[in-house]
């Protein structure tokens, strides 16, 4: 349902000559992120940010994951839903009218309004089975779930559905969410597993 003024590209790497080839602006990066131990470090923090609180903009669109392994729907919706802005809808867009959920929403009422309408779900079949191997159970457990790095009137932010609210990643510096990438990249086994996403401009 996008215009074809946004697509989603490949990101060659991380380095400077690399960054300069992709297409700008970059909205939005996508990250498939392995599960190991040391993801588990990000857990300690979110219980360190429920007592003490964290400055996450107002504007920022988050909603949690209720589908079982559709992070990378979720992922992108993140995306797309936090650069609305800068995004065009062909004519009665799915997309679209599944992203008309005010931001004064929990996190919880987005999730189950696409959950509900059943559009989101028939699309991401119908996608998984066209012209691809065979879609995994929606029951079967994923160990590479997407993230999502927006910049939305301010820092970074790490948006992650199965998570209980976005994460500020102030501090990054640089590319911002490329930065951000990096440092989530030292915490897997294996620098070969990761294959960045952005969206940007056509």
């Amino acid at each position: 349902g996008l215009h074809p003024t946004r697509q989603l590209v490949g990101v060659y790497g991380m380095g400077p000559d690399l960054l300069s080839m992709e297409p700008r602006p970059l909205c939005a990066v996508l990250l498939p992120f392995p599960l190991t131990e040391k993801y588990d470090v990000s857990r300690t923090e979110e219980e360190e940010i429920k007592p003490q609180g964290q400055d996450v903009q107002s504007s920022v669109c988050f909603m949690k994951q209720t589908i079982s392994n559709a992070c990378g729907a979720a992922g992108l919706t993140h995306a797309i839903a936090n650069n609305e802005d800068k995004m065009r809808f062909e004519p009665g867009s799915t997309s679209k009218k599944s992203l008309e959920a005010p931001v004064s929403m929990s996190p919880e009422e987005p999730a189950r309004r696409l959950e509900s309408e059943g559009a989101t779900r028939a699309t991401r079949e119908t996608s998984a089975h066209e012209g691809r191997p065979e879609a995994p159970n929606t029951d079967e457990k994923a160990d590479l779930p997407f993230i999502a790095f927006v910049h939305v009137d301010g820092p970074p932010c790490e948006l992650d559905g199965r998570k209980p609210f976005p994460m500020n990643r102030a501090g990054a510096g640089g590319e911002g969410a490329i930065e951000v990438c990096e440092k989530f990249m030292e915490r897997g086994p294996d620098g070969l597993r990761f294959s960045a996403m952005a969206l940007s401009a056509a």
